[in-house]
């Protein structure tokens, strides 16, 4: 099969720069500049920010807001089976025609001019979105937020802080303070911002921002409550309570992200409607999802097979919760991890919740974690880990052994688009 005229200019892109990652906004606001400044043309903004729950928060909101008859534009990050599932342009992700010309058109007003990948693609999105019509567009910060490419839109309708953690610590900061003042980089003066659930040394910093600069902050445990009762999820906050059905996104944690969904909704003035749509009808892939179709899966049926792309250790704590939640089951991990993550971190809360660990190498990636250091850490969290091959290979014999069993593959969103790439039925 020929490359996509959206691959060639891609890889064309990923040469404009030395490094991946370089938080600096200068090079964004030159090459907007040059695209007519398609920041400040964009219909109403959502900026979103935070370590975990981001994607999920940003899926509810666009389901609820398309429950209630709006149509949105949605920029997300990191794609997982190609580059098109970051730009969603009414609902839709961005054709291939419209993709190759927003891309060549920033190529082409960059002119040659250093500028990184992420920075260069965040450009054309931000473009597309100003040439289809919408109610609303939803931006989620691929890292942190002060320094981010999306943190140029003035006056958004509203902001949203997810749970902060420690991730990317190398280019955020060593400590949760540090990391929580990057994320509360996206406030702005007058907006106001839906706080979902925080260490304490978190909200300090965010409440301090807030404070500094005037943003108005509906926080989790003050402003809007959520829990579950009787298989029901509950939320409350200044204007009446909701009883709504749990999410059909897997996991408690989820519940939580349902909260900030619905406290965001709320805010823009939407009811019940959007709200209900917004925990029933969402869709986020490798965030605990089942597989149950595919080349990968089609043979075993007696099997669980599960997919998360979740790699700090915020993340491995709601994996285990979400085994725990599950029917009991033995359940084996198949993992592969990126060597710049906390993979002890991410592995020890999942420990007691499987049986064995597989390690594999992600295929084509130039910094995953060999599969032997990766079984090593596994030991050392005191699971039974062993190297394994390709996917394909790995999860067929951990089925022939274990015919009933659960088996989860995890550890990285790189490893996830992987594993989707080869279950599409349609390749």
């Amino acid at each position: 099969m020929t490359s996509k005229s959206s691959d060639i200019i891609l890889e064309r892109m990923m040469a404009l720069h030395p490094k991946i990652i370089d938080l600096n906004l200068d090079r964004v606001w030159r090459l907007l500049a040059a695209l007519g400044n398609p920041q400040d043309r964009l219909p109403p903004v959502v900026h979103l920010a935070g370590t975990n729950g981001k994607g999920s928060t940003q899926a509810m909101i666009r389901a609820g807001m398309e429950g209630e008859g709006h149509v949105v534009h949605a920029y997300t990050s990191p794609h997982l089976a190609k580059f098109h599932e970051r730009i969603r342009i009414a609902g839709d992700f961005i054709s291939e025609v419209s993709l190759t010309a927003q891309l060549d058109a920033c190529y082409e007003a960059n002119n040659g001019e250093t500028i990184t990948y992420f920075e260069i693609t965040t450009c054309a999105a931000l473009q597309a979105f100003t040439e289809a019509h919408a109610d609303y567009t939803l931006l989620e910060t691929g890292m942190g937020g002060r320094l981010d490419v999306t943190n140029v839109v003035d006056h958004p309708v509203a902001c949203i802080i997810t749970p902060v953690d420690l991730d990317h610590q190398q280019f955020l900061g060593d400590t949760l303070a540090k990391i929580a003042f990057e994320k509360a980089g996206i406030l702005k003066r007058g907006v106001t911002a839906i706080v979902g659930p925080q260490q304490d040394e978190a909200l300090e910093v965010i409440e301090r921002q807030a404070a500094k600069i005037g943003s108005p902050l509906l926080v989790h445990g003050q402003h809007w409550h959520v829990s579950v009762e009787a298989e029901r999820l509950i939320y409350q906050d200044e204007t009446g309570l909701l009883d709504l059905p749990l999410p059909n996104l897997p996991g408690p944690h989820q519940v939580e992200n349902a909260g900030a969904a619905i406290a965001t909704l709320r805010h823009l003035g939407m009811g019940e409607i959007a709200c209900t749509a917004a925990v029933s009808q969402a869709h986020w892939p490798a965030r605990m999802q089942r597989l149950r179709s595919g080349p990968l899966v089609e043979n075993l049926s007696s099997n669980e097979i599960w997919l998360d792309g979740g790699h700090n250790p915020a993340a491995g704590r709601a994996i285990a919760a979400t085994l725990a939640s599950l029917a009991r089951r033995e359940t084996h991990i198949i993992c592969g991890m990126i060597n710049t993550k906390d993979v002890q971190g991410f592995l020890a809360p999942i420990a007691e919740h499987c049986v064995s660990l597989t390690a594999i190498t992600i295929p084509n990636e130039p910094n995953a974690v060999p599969a032997a250091d990766l079984a090593a850490a596994g030991q050392a969290c005191g699971i039974s880990s062993a190297e394994g091959g390709p996917i394909n290979q790995v999860l067929a014999g951990l089925a022939q052994r274990h015919p009933e069993a659960r088996i989860l593959i995890c550890g990285s969103l790189y490893l996830a688009g992987h594993v989707l790439r080869e279950n599409d039925e349609s390749a």
